[in-house]
């Protein structure tokens, strides 16, 4: 059976189940704090007097406005560590790095430190004498732009110069920043109106401020752009010079906000805060991470799934130049020493012996028939009509039955897997890209019996999580190291490790049946589900009981959980990442058989359904294929599929056009439109990106994603066996966004799920062959 789940898991599955049955209601958020604290920083521009005071402060100038150019906007609380050069919390004195420096790393000499003070009118905004804003922000950065779209939703109410503003990941409190976890898509939706609310907050403190300052009703006053005006007298002061004051002042609950009509900064394209760090190179990632007296460790493990370590020998691997322990973790064996080459030369040297255990006969091909097997057995789910008498007493030529399966996939996140833990007697400090870090503390403390708020948790960038950074075992394996060998341990996985210790996507196969009335329209429809679930059902049937938005009389879907003993997690997009490819590419096969066309009868059967979110689908599938060119021909040697899906409430539409070489079979994607429906677009720029990467991460699924299990083991283990699409393959991709004025929905995974069934209905478009299983393989 599948893995349970940890504490810190069971937490963040119950915020995601949360999340699809509340859709997009926003959890509460503690009250700001007006407490005011001082720290050093450098200034961007001097405020000194003279010659040279009005020199250096063109120089300086002149730098912002280069920065502002190319749409740079980073600062001293832009290095992504979440934490000062010292490994102080945000809030507490000390000295900060230069902006656009990562911390350690010295500012250029013709640029002299001065200092700034900075004050915390909250716990996530902090204003420097200097105009710099840092928006501190709970939920964790890994590339789909957190830390640009919610700070936008800030400085939007805050009502300041976009280009002041800068954001990093604070010290993990969930006193201060509610439960910290990042997935479901969820972020954005579930912060719109709180991240609004702090931003008001703040800007009608520093209002209090100017208002007290100068003995004037509040009401006298205006902001804009930074600068607090008194029209009347003429009077105006930056948010700089009155923020000593507004820190000190009480906290408004329920400050206004601004109309719709007033956004200047929401829904306006812009560039992630992070771009240029990332870009040069220069942003902190877990991995970068060191601390002084720190071990690098690497972690031998069972090569079967399941299996436990019998012995081991050591004794070559010490002799390793630069080895400096092996300890014996619940994972297995970590090799520590100086630098990543020793441990890992010391890990080859290891001689270790393992028990293979529950697992060792297991293999995807035997465990593909027993799931199979099992069709008949699940439990019953959105059930309507009596589905199982309209396809009985179907015409052979109006009913269809299919079956269909897919594998286990690894995340295959461009950073592997890491940590950095330094565990002592009574407190444990943490580094991780973690998606959870509420999680990770409560794991840690419960790991360690430190008490939570002795655990202190940075949390740097992300290079990817896609749902496996929800599970925190490499945390714990850092943690368990360190405390073994009593000093500061980073364990990295290497790409072997991170595919093979792994939690996958489930293995899951589909059984089909469907009929269609006179006309040719589809008016039955079973899907039997067998998949191993996580966190029960709801999963299981995502996408194909949930998430179903067309009209279909006679209707049943079933779930059974087959209970394989591979340990199973989130990946991307969740259940919709398989029970779309199904759905979409049976309803295509329906249409076919009917004689209709693909987009006919998705539209008729939305036009008939009662779901309400029946219209914004037919608007998203009649805008992209508007845009595909749906009704004309597609070029020579080429055909075009379409699909859609709501995953986590955004709407997401897609067409495909593919051409196949007839010598290789070779399947090539030249061009894909997607048109995507979130309700409200915060950062349209960052939209486009998210659904650019969710499709080239979906193709690559769908061309070349398989993880084979034989004696056990899973076989794939790096990219020459585990294939991405590569930049030669890569689609030309146009993105459309509606904005619905639905409710505000997210994107970080919503254009996953349609991409494998637009490509494969465009196959049976362009070859007839009806691809049932994935990956991709057309025969010759």
């Amino acid at each position: 059976m599948s893995a349970p789940l940890t504490p810190g898991q069971q937490l963040v599955m119950a915020h995601i189940s949360r999340r699809m049955q509340q859709g997009t209601q926003a959890p509460g958020q503690p009250a700001a704090s007006g407490r005011a604290r001082s720290m050093m920083d450098r200034r961007v521009f001097l405020k000194l007097g003279g010659v040279g005071g009005l020199a250096l402060g063109l120089a300086c100038a002149s730098e912002r406005a280069a920065q502002m150019a190319t749409g740079n906007a980073l600062g001293a609380a832009g290095s992504g560590a979440g934490m000062t050069p010292d490994g102080m919390p945000p809030g507490m004195t000390g000295e900060q790095p230069a902006p656009g420096t990562t911390p350690g790393q010295q500012p250029p000499p013709d640029e002299p430190e001065v200092p700034v003070i900075t004050y915390d009118l909250s716990a996530f905004v902090r204003i420097g004498d200097d105009e710099s804003v840092t928006i501190f922000i709970g939920p964790s950065e890994m590339g789909q732009g957190v830390l640009t779209a919610l700070p936008m939703m800030i400085a939007e109410e805050l009502d300041v110069d976009w280009a002041n503003v800068r954001s990093e990941h604070p010290i993990a409190s969930q006193e201060k920043y509610g439960f910290q976890f990042t997935a479901g898509s969820a972020s954005v939706a579930n912060s719109f109106q709180n991240m609004r609310q702090m931003g008001a907050a703040a800007r009608q403190m520093l209002l209090a401020a100017a208002a007290q300052t100068w003995n004037v009703p509040v009401a006298q006053l205006r902001t804009n752009l930074g600068v607090v005006h008194h029209d009347a007298s003429e009077r105006s002061a930056t948010y700089g010079e009155l923020a000593e004051l507004a820190a000190t002042l009480p906290a408004p609950q329920n400050a206004p906000l601004k109309n719709d009509s007033e956004f200047r900064i929401i829904g306006t394209p812009r560039t992630q805060l992070a771009a240029r760090l990332k870009a040069e190179g220069r942003a902190q990632f877990a991995i970068d991470v060191q601390v002084e007296g720190m071990l690098v460790g690497l972690v031998a493990r069972a090569p079967t799934i399941g299996g436990t370590l019998a012995s081991y020998d050591d004794a070559a691997a010490r002799q390793v130049p630069g080895v400096r322990d092996v300890v014996q973790i619940p994972s297995g064996v970590a090799v520590l020493a100086d630098h990543y080459w020793a441990a890992l030369k010391g890990r080859d040297a290891l001689v270790v012996q393992w028990n293979d255990g529950p697992n060792a006969g297991l293999s995807t091909a035997a465990l593909q028939g027993s799931m199979m097997a099992m069709m008949g057995q699940g439990q019953s789910f959105a059930t309507t009509g009596n589905p199982d008498q309209v396809i009985n007493a179907a015409a052979d030529t109006a009913r269809l039955t299919a079956e269909y399966q897919l594998p286990y996939l690894a995340h295959a996140a461009m950073e592997p897997l890491n940590a950095v833990a330094d565990v002592r007697a009574d407190s444990v400090e943490v580094w991780a890209g973690t998606q959870g870090p509420t999680a990770v503390v409560n794991d840690v403390a419960m790991a360690t019996g430190v008490p939570a708020a002795n655990v202190t948790l940075h949390v740097p960038y992300l290079g990817g999580g896609f749902g496996r950074r929800l599970v925190n075992d490499y945390v714990l394996d850092a943690v368990e190291a360190s405390r073994a060998a009593g000093r500061p341990v980073k364990l990295i996985h290497t790409r072997e490790d991170d595919m093979r210790a792994a939690q996958y996507r489930p293995i899951n196969a589909n059984r089909l049946q469907g009929a269609l009335d006179a006309q040719g329209w589809p008016v039955a429809w079973v899907h039997e589900i067998v998949v191993p679930g996580i966190f029960g059902a709801q999963f299981a049937v995502e996408g194909a009981a949930t998430n179903y938005p067309y009209a279909m009389p006679n209707r049943r879907v079933t779930w059974q959980d087959p209970q394989i003993g591979v340990p199973v997690f989130t990946w991307r997009s969740v259940g919709a990442s398989h029970n779309a490819f199904v759905v979409e590419s049976f309803l295509d096969e329906l249409a076919a058989l009917g004689g209709k066309d693909p987009l006919e009868v998705r539209l008729r059967l939305l036009s008939q359904s009662t779901d309400q979110n029946a219209p914004r689908f037919a608007a998203a599938l009649q805008d992209v294929a508007d845009r595909a060119g749906w009704s004309m021909a597609a070029p020579a040697g080429r055909a075009r599929g379409i699909a859609c899906h709501m995953t986590f409430g955004t709407i997401a539409a897609q067409v495909a056009e593919v051409s196949v070489d007839a010598a290789t079979q070779r399947v090539r994607v030249h061009r894909v439109w997607a048109t995507v429906d979130c309700g409200r677009a915060i950062n349209p720029r960052g939209i486009e990106a998210q659904v650019q990467g969710s499709i080239i991460f979906g193709l690559s699924a769908a061309l070349y994603g398989q993880i084979d299990i034989e004696g056990g083991r899973p076989m794939q283990s790096n990219f020459d066996t585990y294939r991405l699409v590569r930049m030669n393959e890569a689609p030309e991709i146009e993105v459309n966004i509606i904005n619905s004025g639905a409710a505000i929905t997210g994107m970080g995974e919503p254009g996953v799920p349609p991409i494998a069934p637009a490509v494969c209905n465009a196959l049976f478009a362009l070859t007839g062959q009806r691809v049932r299983s994935l990956p991709i393989r057309l025969e010759a």
